[in-house]
């Protein structure tokens, strides 16, 4: 992704290649979340459907091995009833049939009577839709009308095979060797008797048939060899017995048919013949499925079920790609401003970092040569302390424009804090005159005056640049940057409104610099001992021979409820400089952490905020400043502690600020160090936020409890819609955490209302009072005359 400032193309680094991988990545997350709960809600509604299928096939399974046991005992009873029949008739009713030769008519007509007589009796008694008194070979020995006569040769055919079977009976106790009977055949041996009784399932006339075959006659030994006699009944199952069958069986609506010619919700049992297992025909009916059953009472309730979760985790989908959204927003515009300036929209210290370093890679194997400047404007301090911050803001922004449009197009302008500029010109000829002619002209247009605030104010400022030529001053990018600041430090001392290039003879001009340290180091030494002793003392008297470090405070005003009563108060050290006068920290911290001075000078701070904290009301807090250096001393919350301690000032009232630089570096040790902060119930704050390295995961990782807003985004407020937009994001943001907001360079009493407006919890700014030495600090005097 590209922004644009001032002309220059800013490119995001590769973290932003990472961050669009890790986008795409929660995306599929998101699909599969999607997948896996459509996944399941599916898997619910086929286990249901599984469960219902497997419950239908279980009892469809059991009603045909119902209607298979039922035929089979159909065809038992058919055996079993026609070979008691038989038996008993030849006992009883058919003792001449038995004995009898067959010879004469008259016998003939006999038999022909008792065969019909036996017929009857068969139909009439037990039941069958037909019953035949035949010979071995088939013949009818019955009295017969013509129609009957007729049918019966249709069928004789397929009683051959049967009477051939029926013959093979044999008296009790000798063997037999008669086939086994198949699953729809039955044989029943009368006891005391050698007659057989046989039972097949066969097709008769096209219609499902039980056929049953006995003997009725058997000769006794020792008489001529007489002619076997047999009883062929026939039962129809497609008529009434099927009716039966179906009211037993509980077979709802169940029919005979030739083919299988089931409907949709109807199914059909195979009827198989027992001779030759050919197809005889279908039972068919609607069968019972308590599955199917089942899930239609719960389908509809199952399906309303699945809808709503459905839809409530599509709104769930939808709500958490949403956030996803809005934090890629808030994460894409934290690292537009870590790669740009919210006030001027140039490159910021980061990018002009890494510029840099590619340029040196690009130059180290070749002729080419580049320039680095460093450049200040100056008395800005005097513009922002004369016409307040908005004049200040305004001058920078016109600066870098007036700058900027002095380069050449492929130059790099940079702003990298404060009033500081630098600069990165490519390409410099040995004996051209372009980095006389830009630093000339930089130089003679910052000399110009600068309309501020529409005209109301005239500032004439100046700048002055220190500059170093690429290889000449080395290769090492720390070593270059220190050259063009001392090349910028001999430019100031020599009178500002001026430029300078570095040369190895300067480093003795560091002398300046050095001695400034050592004034600072002594004061220090001084303060320390004095401050040991009690609380800070009056610094004019018996101050010391380069003065005396003094803690100013600026309060911090409630925006909630309107009164906007002081809540607190930031401290903010200065040195009375007896040569110099009142030096602000943007004049020694440099030096301090250049000296390794920076700790001492951070916990004399701490010391003497906390001392007058004590006196100021209950409800109140210090803020004070603390430096990545001091973050990185694996003892500071124990020095906290003991300061705390020492003081007496309970540690819920001490607020620690931190820029968002000291959080970058030493991630782990920091969060040891500001997790054992907070566990006794120091409280930490996020200093200029938006102006540094933004990361949301700061907010969070490191637990933050207040947030406070750069006064380049307050002073927007009314000129710009920007500003507005992103101290109503922070506000948004900072509420939804619960994390408590401070806005600072408060000047008019229209950005007091609308910030009040917007949610911040505090405020901080010219318009309620100046950083002011503790005797002036009128907000808690009275507080103060309590406790005395």
């Amino acid at each position: 992704m590209v922004f644009r400032g001032l002309g220059l193309q800013i490119v995001l680094p590769s973290s932003s290649k990472t961050f669009q991988q890790s986008w795409i990545a929660s995306g599929r997350i998101l699909f599969l979340i999607a997948v896996s709960g459509l996944g399941a809600i599916g898997l619910v509604v086929l286990s249901a459907l599984w469960a219902g299928t497997e419950s239908d096939a279980a009892a469809l399974d059991r009603q045909r091995q119902l209607v298979n046991a039922r035929l089979r005992e159909q065809v038992d009873q058919v055996a079993h009833v026609i070979g008691q029949f038989g038996n008993g008739y030849l006992t009883r009713v058919y003792p001449a049939a038995r004995s009898s030769g067959g010879s004469s008519s008259l016998d003939a007509v006999l038999t022909a009577a008792a065969g019909s007589a036996i017929s009857q009796t068969a139909m009439s008694a037990f039941g069958y839709d037909q019953a035949f008194v035949v010979d071995e070979k088939a013949q009818l020995l019955m009295l017969a009308d013509a129609q009957t006569e007729k049918r019966y040769r249709w069928m004789k055919p397929l009683f051959l095979p049967l009477l051939q079977d029926a013959r093979l009976g044999v008296r009790p106790g000798t063997v037999s060797n008669e086939r086994t009977p198949s699953s729809m055949e039955s044989r029943l041996a009368s006891p005391g008797r050698s007659n057989t009784a046989l039972a097949n399932l066969m097709r008769l006339e096209g219609r499902p048939t039980i056929v049953g075959v006995v003997a009725i006659n058997d000769p006794e030994e020792g008489q001529r060899q007489t002619m076997r006699q047999f009883l062929i009944v026939v039962r129809f199952i497609d008529g009434a017995a099927l009716d039966e069958l179906s009211r037993q069986q509980g077979l709802n609506g169940a029919r005979f048919a030739r083919t299988a010619d089931a409907d949709e919700n109807e199914v059909a049992f195979q009827i198989d013949a027992t001779a030759n297992g050919e197809p005889i025909g279908f039972i068919v009916w609607r069968p019972d499925l308590p599955g199917s059953r089942v899930i239609g009472r719960l389908m509809p309730a199952l399906s309303i079920a699945a809808l709503v979760i459905a839809i409530l985790f599509s709104v769930l989908l939808v709500r958490l790609r949403s956030s996803l959204g809005e934090l890629r927003k808030s994460e894409l515009h934290a690292r537009q401003l870590a790669l740009h300036d919210v006030l001027t929209s140039l490159p910021n210290r980061a990018l002009f970092a890494m510029r840099f370093d590619e340029c040196l890679a690009e130059t180290k194997n070749s002729a080419e040569r580049s320039a680095v400047a460093l450049l200040d404007l100056d008395r800005f301090k005097a513009v922002n302390d004369t016409f307040g911050h908005a004049a200040g803001d305004e001058l920078i922004r016109m600066a870098a424009e007036r700058i900027h449009s002095l380069l050449r197009p492929g130059d790099t302008l940079a702003r990298l804090g404060g009033d500081e500029f630098a600069l990165l010109l490519r390409d410099i000829k040995d004996h051209d005159q372009v980095l006389p002619a830009i630093c000339d002209a930089i130089v003679a247009e910052l000399g110009k005056p600068f309309p501020l605030l529409r005209g109301e104010a005239v500032a004439r400022v100046g700048g002055s640049i220190g500059v170093t030529v690429v290889p000449d001053a080395g290769r090492n990018a720390d070593d270059i940057m220190r050259y063009a600041d001392v090349a910028l430090y001999e430019a100031k001392m020599g009178g500002r409104g001026q430029w300078r290039v570095y040369s190895p003879s300067m480093d003795g001009g560091r002398n300046a610099r050095d001695i400034l340290k050592n004034e600072l180091r002594e004061v220090l030494a001084k303060g320390t001992a004095s401050s040991a002793d009690g609380p800070q003392s009056d610094p004019i008297a018996n101050k010391p021979d380069f003065g005396s470090l003094e803690v100013y405070y600026q309060t911090v005003h409630r925006a909630e409820g309107g009164g906007y009563s002081a809540s607190g108060a930031e401290a903010l050290v200065r040195w009375r400089h007896s040569q110099r006068g009142l030096l602000t920290p943007a004049s020694f911290i440099p030096v301090a952490e250049e000296g390794g001075l920076i700790d001492a000078l951070g916990f004399w701070v701490l010391r003497e905020a906390c001392r007058a904290a004590c006196k100021w009301p209950e409800n109140t807090f210090v803020a004070v400043n603390v430096s990545p250096a001091q973050l990185r001393r694996p003892n500071f919350a124990e020095e906290v502690f003991a300061v705390l301690q020492e003081s007496g000032l309970p540690p819920s009232r001490l607020e620690l600020e931190l820029t968002e630089s000291s959080l970058i570096e030493d991630n782990s040790d920091v969060y040891t160090v500001l997790k054992s902060l907070r566990s006794q119930g120091v409280q930490i704050s996020l200093d200029d936020f938006g102006t540094g390295f933004s990361c949301l995961s700061h907010l969070l990782r490191f637990d933050i409890d207040r947030i406070k807003i750069d006064r380049s985004f307050v002073s927007q407020l009314g000129t710009k819609a920007n500003g507005a937009a992103i101290i109503g994001a922070i506000v948004a943001l900072s509420r939804n955490l619960g994390i408590s907001t401070t806005a600072e360079g408060v000047e008019t009493e229209y950005q007091r209302d609308f910030l009040a407006a917007l949610g911040c919890t505090d405020l901080q700014g010219y318009f309620f009072s100046k950083p002011v030495p503790l005797c002036d600090l009128d907000s808690f005097r009275t507080a103060e005359s309590a406790v005395a």
